[in-house]
């Protein structure tokens, strides 16, 4: 008995010899059988088809463009393409200028400091100023730098965006602000802007009267009300409807004497002329009677860009 019972020990141990190690990590409840059940194709279809990293470098996609700029076709069409596109700008800007010159506008902004404040001088007490003649250059106009008498965009651009902040500030005091109202105030400005110009050129037109007023002078001495309107609503503002109607009768009154004054070396002094036979022109009965209507327009405008911001 001895000598098996040797033997099964030794058998014993050889078997716990044998027998792998347990595993020191947690046990695995499921098999990944993901990789064992794609093939091999399965596994370069994925590999080629579908890489997320993109080309391995940069010069993956170079071929395909070189062949689209070697293309004679792909050329023609994107040299085809440019000169179409150069071609609708010409047209464009041809267009443009046929109704507006940039060059021309410019000039209208070609002020100083001391252009605008010579000029707000005279807008407000025009009763001082004695030279009022337009001072020119070769048979063209001096800029508004050089002459304070020229007209100009500024101030009546200016003026018209003021006028709006103003409106705004003064319907906010009363409680009655909203967008919709402001936006109304504005568009009812300029309105009456485009309305003033557009009877002007048409009495021009019809009643054949030869002047050098181009559209933006007109635009320039309808905006000059502004500065009066400006005025004439900050001492309502100030000192109530006393100092409205105070500053209205002063600003009506200025505006109306510049308005005459200035236009009078514009459409007036074309009589001498015309009188030598330039062509047959309007009387010059009724080159006052312009001049004069469109003066006495601006303080009813005044008042009744005004009269509703200000109680």
């Amino acid at each position: 008995n001895t000598p098996y019972l040797l033997c099964s020990v030794a058998s014993f141990t050889a078997k716990q010899r044998a027998r792998p190690a347990p595993p020191t990590g947690d046990p695995v409840l499921f098999e990944d059988t993901s990789s064992a059940a794609l093939g091999p194709s399965s596994q370069g279809y994925y590999a080629s088809g579908y890489n997320m990293e993109g080309p391995p470098n940069d010069t993956q996609g170079a071929p395909g463009m070189n062949n689209l700029f070697a293309d004679p076709m792909a050329s023609a069409a994107m040299m085809y393409g440019s000169s179409l596109a150069n071609r609708g700008q010409e047209i464009v800007n041809k267009e443009i200028g046929r109704f507006m010159s940039v060059n021309k506008l410019k000039y209208f902004f070609a002020v100083d400091t001391r252009y605008v404040l010579k000029k707000l001088m005279i807008l407000m007490f025009p009763y001082t100023h004695q030279d009022w003649d337009v001072r020119y250059h070769r048979d063209t106009q001096l800029t508004p730098r050089q002459d304070v008498n020229a007209p100009d965009l500024y101030i009546p651009t200016m003026a018209f965006i003021t006028y709006i902040l103003l409106a705004g500030m003064a319907l906010g005091i009363q409680k009655r602000f909203s967008p919709e109202v402001l936006g109304l105030c504005a568009s009812t400005a300029l309105v009456w802007v485009i309305i003033e110009v557009l009877i002007m050129l048409l009495s021009l037109y019809l009643l054949t009267v030869h002047s050098d007023l181009s559209t933006f002078d007109l635009i320039a001495y309808s905006g000059y009300k502004y500065v009066g309107i400006i005025f004439t609503m900050t001492c309502g503002l100030l000192f109530g409807s006393d100092g409205y109607f105070v500053a209205l009768a002063w600003s009506s009154f200025a505006i109306m004497f510049f308005i005459v004054r200035s236009l009078k070396m514009k459409i007036l002094t074309s009589v001498s002329s015309d009188s030598m036979g330039m062509g047959s022109s309007a009387k010059p009965q009724i080159r006052i009677y312009i001049t004069v209507a469109t003066a006495v327009f601006q303080p009813i405008i005044i008042y009744w860009l005004t009269s509703h911001l200000v109680r």
